[in-house]
């Protein structure tokens, strides 16, 4: 039993979010931040509005882009039971 419990605490700690980054040019020059939501359903396999970072960077040529689930991502996804899957898209220019 302790060892169910010990191995179940280690997986909820070393458990993270999914994370996707990427730099474009030279990556980020101001450290400006822009940020925008992207809607899934039916567990991320269908999407309804998504971002453009190209859009969101607003003519710059030197950016980084982070697409992840974060914590209320996560939390939103695990309430509705995998029928609405948000992801946040962050640019950094």
């Amino acid at each position: 039993m302790k060892n169910f419990l010990f191995f179940g605490a280690m997986v909820l700690m070393l458990s993270s979010c999914y994370t996707h980054t990427y730099m474009v040019g030279n990556g980020p020059q101001t450290g400006v931040e822009v940020k925008e939501k992207n809607h899934f359903v039916v567990y991320g396999l269908v999407p309804i509005a998504t971002s453009n970072p190209h859009l969101m960077a607003g003519g710059a040529e030197n950016y980084q882009v982070m697409t992840s689930h974060t914590f209320i991502d996560g939390l939103i996804n695990s309430l509705t039971f995998g029928i609405y899957n948000p992801t946040t898209t962050v640019i950094t220019k």
